[in-house]
């Protein structure tokens, strides 16, 4: 059986989704949470089961006859997370799982400015050191944290935040697909060639498409790291967090999430989805008028 964490998350819900087209419901399995929200998935004949980073016992029996065990990433930081991390690994190894699917994130490094990039690198050793076949999937950044990046900007005109760097955007939707390809095709194994997009842009590029679609001006301007953090704190986000994205910036301007390549495209074997799709999309959800 196939276990996906986090199963009722964007990411994972969308892998179920993919499996679902290629094997029997029954060999699937959703660890979650939050069962009540998974119950469409029971509906069509998955195991769904409640499975917590934090609670071991929890995992071993989400984990349950796991054949593989598709381990999203914790939305906690710092030890907290690699922690998390090493708790579900030794739940699948516990299990019996032979295999282990990891979405690690392209930046992955224990030099990054931006921390979970260094959660990342941690979990990507602990997987090396646990003995077991694993993939870890250096998946692009996702395209809708730009829309979160961009913040109010598309209804007000104006973008200030710290300069930044290009950044491999890529949907939810291709990275779900090559997940399924990998829990599927035993050959894919260790770290993964990053996979992305087949574009890296800026904010400013952004800022002009987003002006383009929107049929008005997008200004974008460059603050101060500091400003911009403490602008964060003023509105109430906690100062981990802030220097948290205040380090993604960082970590953008020099580059690190501005690799592409094409190994994405040819898992999927066809084209990767353009930014632009994510970007008409979150405009056309705007109100009217």
């Amino acid at each position: 059986m196939i276990i996906v964490t986090g199963a009722n998350g964007q990411l994972g819900r969308l892998v179920v989704e993919q499996l679902l087209r290629h094997v029997p419901a029954e060999q699937i399995g959703a660890s979650v949470r939050d069962v009540n929200k998974a119950a469409e998935l029971m509906e069509r004949g998955v195991r769904v089961r409640s499975g917590d980073y934090n609670d071991a016992a929890s995992l071993a029996h989400a984990f349950e006859g796991a054949s593989q065990v598709f381990l999203v990433s914790s939305n906690s930081s710092g030890e907290s997370a690699v922690q998390q991390h090493r708790t579900a690994i030794e739940a699948a190894k516990k299990a019996g799982a032979s295999r282990i699917v990891y979405t690690s994130q392209m930046g992955a490094s224990p030099n990054s400015y931006f921390p979970p990039m260094v959660d990342h690198a941690a979990t990507e050793a602990l997987l090396e050191d646990s003995g077991m076949a694993y993939v870890s999937l250096r998946n692009g950044f996702y395209a809708d944290s730009a829309l979160m990046l961009l913040g109010d900007a598309l209804r007000t005109g104006e973008l200030a935040v710290p300069e930044d760097g290009p950044v491999a955007w890529t949907s939810h939707g291709d990275l779900a697909e090559a997940a399924a390809v990998a829990l599927l095709d035993a050959r894919i194994r260790g770290v993964t060639p990053v996979l992305t997009g087949s574009e890296a842009i800026d904010l400013e590029g952004i800022a002009a498409m987003a002006a383009g679609l929107l049929g008005r001006p997008v200004r974008r301007t460059v603050i101060a790291d500091d400003e911009y953090r403490a602008g964060l704190i003023a509105r109430g986000l906690p100062e981990e967090r802030a220097d948290m994205f205040a380090g993604l910036y960082r970590a953008s301007r020099r580059g690190e999430f501005a690799r592409t390549d094409s190994t994405l495209a040819r898992l999927l074997g066809r084209p990767t989805a353009p930014f632009r799709d994510t970007l008409k999309r979150a405009i056309d959800c705007l109100p009217r008028g």
